[in-house]
């Protein structure tokens, strides 16, 4: 009997629909379980320390700097902003006016001789320190003393006549008593006595003159100071018309510096003025570091220069020390006025936005800041001073104040950090989480295939 094969059984056996449904099934599912995983590990990765499922921080929703969504905490999950702060303090603050000026001596002179002769002597010690009426050098006196001579012999001859001129008058006064003269002969006696009497008053103020010029044969200091290097030796012949003279004489204690004072600044310098306040001045070097010298304003140029739009100023220095030096260039720091028991904070806390100048205080309790909007008075170096907006003792934001917003979460350098057991805890729980979806996933799938 032929064994013949069926067609059917050559060809392949045809699996039932239900079974493909099942592979299609379980596809989509494993799709969806690596997009549901790929979710959870971004939001664990983009989430902040601490922060629970949803992605909100532990300070509810939107906590944090900016709002919600803002950086450093709320919806975002940011983690917030850490900053550097500073105290509102109440202090003192000098109203203080900054110029270059410009050391000039309180007192220049040229020592000349007064009279011509010969050089013999020369009495100082150049860059030395001399006093008002010092010898600082000697003329050939002989000719003055000469001179000296000849007055007072003149002097002597013409008050001998005089007293020769007054007895003889005497005697014709006597004979005219007894009408034994003429009237004539007296008044013309009495005429050439008053005639002597001018001679020898003449004769007097010649020969002081000429014990004056003696004198000027010691050339004297005029003023006190520091002489300059001599301009001229021993021997030669000098006089009053002589340039440069012997040597220059600076009066360098006390010393003043001329400075300009912008016109801006007049009213309220004008007004301490008027007010006989005493404004204390220092002297700085080029670097505004080192402090040369300290003194008080002294005094106040009468007209604006239209040029430059400053007046000329002056302050005078004691200048015990000799720090400073005539035509040296210093800088000079000018104490107007004083603000007592004004509000200052740091320079780098007080910020300028469209509605004016605010601060972001500091919530100690919840580290949240809030914008206030304050009013600037007076700048120092490094604070400055706060009219209205805030009250001493309050903390400000000095440092990342540009990433922060009204009501954001912020962290002092000093706060400690989130305890590692913590984030472990929230790492491990999150991990439990993601094993116990996979296994539910995975009994899906074979329950699927069965």
């Amino acid at each position: 009997m032929d064994s013949t094969v069926s067609p059917d059984k050559e060809k392949t056996p045809v699996k039932p629909a239900h079974t493909r449904r099942k592979r299609v099934i379980g596809t989509i599912v494993a799709i969806l379980a690596m997009v549901g995983l790929g979710v959870l590990a971004w939001k664990l990765t983009h989430q902040a320390p601490g922060a629970g499922p949803g992605g909100r921080g532990a300070g509810g929703p939107g906590a944090g700097p900016g709002g919600p969504g803002g950086p450093g905490g709320g919806r975002g999950g940011f983690p917030a902003t850490t900053v550097g702060v500073g105290k509102a303090e109440r202090t003192d603050i000098p109203i203080l006016l900054d110029a270059l000026g410009t050391v000039k001596p309180a007192a220049v002179a040229t020592v000349r001789p007064q009279i011509s002769g010969v050089l013999q002597k020369i009495l100082f010690t150049e860059g030395q320190l001399v006093k008002e009426g010092q010898v600082l050098a000697q003329i050939d006196q002989r000719p003055a003393q000469m001179s000296l001579l000849q007055a007072t012999g003149q002097r002597q001859r013409d008050e001998a006549q005089l007293e020769s001129a007054k007895l003889l008058l005497s005697r014709y006064k006597t004979l005219l008593e007894q009408d034994s003269i003429a009237r004539q002969d007296v008044d013309t006696q009495a005429a050439l006595v008053k005639q002597l009497e001018g001679t020898v008053k003449t004769d007097r103020a010649a020969e002081g003159v000429a014990q004056i010029n003696l004198g000027y044969t010691q050339v004297r200091a005029p003023i006190s100071g520091r002489v300059g290097l001599r301009t001229v030796d021993i021997g030669n012949l000098v006089g009053s018309g002589d340039a440069n003279g012997i040597a220059v004489i600076t009066q360098q204690s006390p010393i003043d510096v001329e400075f300009a004072v912008p016109q801006d600044h007049l009213p309220t310098l004008q007004q301490r003025i008027n007010a006989n306040a005493t404004l204390p001045a220092t002297a700085l070097d080029r670097t505004r570091t080192t402090e040369l010298a300290t003194g008080r304003f002294m005094a106040l140029d009468n007209q604006v220069d239209t040029q430059t739009g400053t007046v000329r100023a002056k302050a005078r220095f004691t200048n015990d020390a000799s720090t400073l030096f005539p035509s040296q260039f210093v800088n000079i720091r000018l104490t107007v006025n004083v603000i007592k028991d004004a509000i200052t904070v740091p320079v780098t806390a007080l910020r300028h936005g469209a509605n004016g100048d605010f601060v972001y205080v500091l919530n100690p309790q919840d580290r949240t800041v809030k914008l206030r909007t304050v009013k600037r008075g007076q700048a120092g170096v490094d604070r400055v001073q706060v009219v209205e907006g805030l009250q001493g003792g309050e903390t400000v934001i000095t440092e990342g104040a540009d990433r922060l917003k009204d009501g954001a979460k912020v962290t002092l350098p000093g706060d400690r950090p989130r305890g590692q057991g913590q984030q472990g805890a929230a790492a491990q729980g999150a991990q439990g989480q993601q094993g116990q979806q996979q296994h539910r996933r995975r009994q899906q799938q074979e329950g699927a295939a069965q």
